[in-house]
């Protein structure tokens, strides 16, 4: 689960479109892309959508518009006989598996597996009883708050935690595929953090990684990001992924941007210590100064290098007598000056 550096998981989804070669494949490659786990979703379509449920706005752009949302559920079912299968590829490839449950069943049929943790979508955040049946078999529970208000959040998050779960990450999300950017609000995200007590991360359906990137920068311990093998695909998800060569990129910016943001402690890193001989200044002689003379702050200037005395000393110089003759240009030190 969360580690030290932001956890990465491809949201495999239904994007393996019923097949199970397609989804151990998924698995493959979400490791070659540098993802930390894959995630798939384990439901019976019938426990989701009645079957005559219509299907989402986005959803009829990019699958059959005669079918149910239950018909096209259906087919994106994987069946329980798989799962050993995917569980084994995963352990194969080194990355965690996790899958999202949608009703009682499903989460006891995943804890049985061994799953590490649970993660739960957006339209799940309102289902208090759910909620706390999954947060009572004491795993860790990763939270999407996609169409929630802060209130809707912190009343999931107290249900959580009333069952015994106080390992809870939020994250937030948009609920729209693809969704805009300018929706994204990823500073809600550090309220939440604040208001709640929680780790924070982001669920993301922008087509770009701008946001991923902002949420990691504001403090995100968990991405979430859609992932497929090809975008032309037909099915609900595939149009809002990233491909294997997208979600290397997002991988490697966001392990850079981690880089970047370094320590809270505000200190020159040991190339800037060694720069700064070059780059600081010294005071200097502006001119020729001979023996006695009592300095005032015309006589000195500032000039590179950073090998003599340091400009916050000048305004110890003022008023005191040279000990000896100093040329013009030269850098002023301790020796020179009568104390």
């Amino acid at each position: 689960m969360p580690t030290p550096h932001c956890y990465i998981i491809a949201e495999a989804g239904v994007n393996h479109n019923g097949s199970i070669d397609l989804a151990l494949n998924l698995i493959r490659e979400a490791k070659k892309a540098g993802a930390d786990c894959i995630k798939f979703q384990t439901f019976k379509a019938g426990a989701v959508a009645t079957k005559k449920a219509p299907k989402a706005d986005y959803q009829l752009l990019v699958t059959d518009v005669q079918e149910s949302q239950f018909e096209m559920l259906k087919k994106l079912e994987l069946p329980d006989e798989s799962y050993p299968l995917l569980l084994a590829e995963c352990n194969r490839e080194k990355i965690d598996f996790l899958s999202t449950p949608y009703d009682e069943h499903d989460a006891l049929f995943l804890n049985g597996l061994g799953v590490k943790a649970f993660k739960i979508a957006s339209g799940q955040i309102i289902e208090h009883s759910f909620l706390q049946k999954i947060a009572k078999l004491g795993k860790p529970i990763i939270l999407s708050t996609g169409m929630a208000t802060l209130s809707e959040v912190a009343a999931a998050v107290e249900a959580i935690r009333i069952a015994g779960c106080n390992e809870v990450t939020v994250l937030q999300c948009t609920t729209n595929y693809p969704s805009d950017i300018k929706e994204s609000n990823i500073l809600a995200m550090v309220s939440m953090r604040d208001a709640l007590g929680v780790s924070i991360g982001y669920s993301d359906h922008v087509e770009s990684n701008y946001a991923c990137y902002a949420a990691v920068a504001l403090g995100g311990k968990i991405i979430e990001k859609h992932f497929t093998l090809d975008r032309n695909m037909r099915g609900p998800d595939h149009a809002a992924s990233l491909n294997p060569n997208q979600f290397s990129e997002l991988v490697t910016g966001i392990r850079l941007i981690e880089q970047s943001l370094g320590s809270a402690v505000k200190f020159p890193s040991e190339i800037e210590q060694r720069n700064a001989l070059g780059m600081r200044r010294s005071v200097v002689a502006r001119k020729n100064i001979p023996a006695g003379s009592i300095i005032t702050e015309n006589m000195l200037t500032y000039k590179r290098p950073a090998t003599g005395m340091p400009p916050q000393r000048l305004f110890d110089l003022i008023g005191k007598a040279t000990s000896q003759d100093i040329q013009e240009d030269a850098l002023i030190d301790f020796g020179m000056i009568k104390w």
